[in-house]
């Protein structure tokens, strides 16, 4: 174990220390799920991840959100119209993501930030609700070239509905009333929605989801009647008919123009519209996307679209200029794993959120945490920028919520959904239970989960055991993939249950538009080479990988190495290639490569 990774996994077994200020629990719904969710995440403040993805989640607070400039973000509110159409989205989709990591933190500085953005923000709401960056004869899609007004006050209401929920700040709630009334008093009673947004509607209709949020938070039947007008709203003339083409079949290319980044924001609300109305079509429409997107349009790094687009069967091209994996799509694509997750309690959706979070969307981050890219290709260079573009604003939202996917609890169930080293607070039967897990991740298959009570508490034990690492063995049996699930009992504090699983290197084997090529994994790592790690090496296409032969880790201060063997077209000798993490790769504008030529 390299000593970056030994000490964080030793900050960890620590039971009695309080890594966040304080806990911070969002209020409650005022109204409840009509399908209670199987299993419930975690509060970010009740869980601590160290470990590899422990420490770009701590980067990305302490290097991106806490320091993010945010008067550029704020600048279209202040004088309108903004400098981009959709200029509004970022300071919502700030506003969500800090939220989220304030609560995980508990970092003073970062609270003092929201608090000022919030208030200044609310502050530009005009008296009738409005709250965005458009003139007043350019707005809602009722004047021509306003395609992402009601877009941006989607995000408004996810970011302010978010902060209201672990502050309690009153203006906030209040502010995003206001533009839910303004919605309902201008659709369909001035003109479509569909008018408000492009991509067959598509933009508009996204505000769905925190449309139905707003109704849990408040009650209000008047924003449920909303929601399903804009249910209803997909199958206008010309809308892009989300629920009933996917429950007649289509593939998701086909529905509307295939927008990704969009298409994914509609599905998440209409998961959220399922589980609060318990309308199983509607569920039903959004597995079927799912089953869609994995088994036809899903990278082997956890992510879609190219050109912004899901792609036809099985295109998924890999170069910079297929502009592939947008960090947008990467993003939603993990949060609706995560709604589907809740509601359905499926180890499946919680691999899906793994593989897209060491992987692409990983990948998207500067390991430093500050930058982030727009594509992310498989291969070629990645282009890092400190633009303010949608993605710079989406990613950063996806890692604050990756702590609530390490830990859930389903009743008297306790689930433990990652290997890094951590810990995860709950409540069983009223009274506080913490499971730590010493891990070894991401260097060997070891790790004990240690229980601590005040009291002893009867619960079942859960670990997630994703294909690579099965099988796993605990309290004596092995468990294939799925969940390793150990019945109820009586714990004590300091019971210990030790964990083995298989970590090791794989080779996968490309198909399609990869026929012919290797790539490789560790864990739940995807693998690449790059010209960093590979001085040597003139010309990585050129590289022939020795069938059959797997990785192996390599003893690396602070960082993932890995050396497998290949041939080159220089002579048919074998001779060692360095791997890296794809996330890891290319860091310092070097190229790489994902999949590599299978030599035979």
């Amino acid at each position: 174990m390299s000593p970056r990774f030994r000490l964080l996994a030793l900050a960890l077994v620590l039971p009695a220390a309080r890594l966040a200020s304080a806990a911070v629990a969002p209020l409650p719904y005022e109204i409840p799920l009509a399908f209670p969710d199987a299993l419930v995440p975690a509060e970010a403040s009740a869980v601590r991840l160290g470990g590899w993805l422990g420490a770009r989640i701590d980067a990305n607070e302490r290097n991106r959100l806490l320091v993010v400039d945010t008067v550029p973000l704020l600048a279209g509110y202040h004088h309108k119209p903004g400098a981009q159409a959709w200029v509004g989205e970022h300071v919502g989709k700030w506003l969500h993501a800090a939220t989220l990591a304030w609560a995980y933190s508990g970092d003073p500085a970062l609270r003092q930030k929201l608090d000022r953005v919030a208030a200044e923000l609310i502050a530009t709401q005009e008296s009738d609700g409005y709250l965005g960056t458009y003139v007043p004869g350019k707005r809602f899609g009722i004047y021509p070239d306003a395609d992402w007004d009601v877009w941006t006050h989607a995000y408004n209401m996810i970011g302010l509905l978010t902060y209201y929920r672990y502050t309690g700040d009153a203006p906030a709630l209040a502010a995003v009333r206001r533009i839910g009334d303004l919605l309902i008093a201008t659709f369909p009673a001035k003109r479509s929605i569909l008018a408000a947004g492009t991509h067959r509607g598509m933009a508009a209709t996204s505000v769905l989801e925190p449309v139905v949020e707003l109704y849990r938070v408040t009650g209000e039947p008047r924003y449920l009647a909303f929601a399903r007008y804009l249910i209803g709203a997909y199958d206008e003339p010309g809308g892009p008919t989300i629920v009933t083409a996917l429950l007649a079949g289509a593939g998701v290319d086909r529905i509307a123009n295939g927008k990704a980044y969009e298409m994914l924001a509609n599905l998440m609300g209409i998961c959220d519209l399922a589980r609060v109305t318990g309308d199983p079509r509607l569920l039903r429409a959004v597995t079927r996307a799912w089953d869609d997107i994995t088994r036809n349009r899903l990278y082997v790094t956890g992510t879609a679209s190219a050109f912004e687009c899901f792609t036809g069967d099985h295109e998924l091209p890999n170069a910079n200029e297929d502009h592939l994996g947008e960090t947008c799509v990467t993003t939603t694509w993990i949060q609706l794993n995560l709604e589907l997750l809740s509601a359905t309690g499926q180890a499946a959706y919680a691999d899906e959120i793994e593989r897209s979070l060491y992987n692409h969307l990983a990948a998207a981050q500067n390991p430093r945490g500050d930058d982030w890219c727009y594509y992310t290709a498989l291969e070629g260079r990645k282009q890092y920028d400190a633009g303010i573009t949608c993605c710079h604003s989406s990613g950063p939202r996806a890692l604050a919520l990756a702590p609530t996917a390490a830990y859930l609890q389903g009743g008297d169930t306790l689930c433990v959904s990652t290997f890094e080293p951590s810990r995860g607070d709950f409540v069983v039967g009223g009274a506080p239970v913490t499971l730590v897990l010493e891990s070894s991740f991401p260097t060997a298959g070891v790790a004990t989960v240690v229980v601590h009570d005040g009291a002893p508490a009867r619960f079942a034990l859960r670990i997630r055991v994703p294909g690579w690492a099965a099988p796993l063995r605990a309290a004596g049996q092995d468990f294939g993939a799925g969940w390793a699930t150990l019945p109820a009992r009586t714990w004590h504090d300091g019971d210990r249950v030790p964990v083995r699983y298989t970590l090791g290197g794989r080779v996968l084997h490309g198909d399609y538009g990869n026929y012919g090529r290797l790539a490789f994994a560790w864990g739940p790592f995807v693998l690449a080479a790059d010209t960093a790690h590979n001085p040597g090496i003139d010309g990585l296409e050129e590289l022939r990988m020795a069938t059959g032969i797997v990785p192996t880790l390599v003893e690396a201060p602070g960082e993932l190495e890995f050396t497998v063997q290949s041939r080159g077209t220089w002579d048919r000798a074998l001779r060692p290639v360095e791997l890296v993490p794809f996330a890891d790769a290319g860091a310092a504008g070097d190229s790489y490569r994902v999949w590599l030529r299978d030599g035979g």
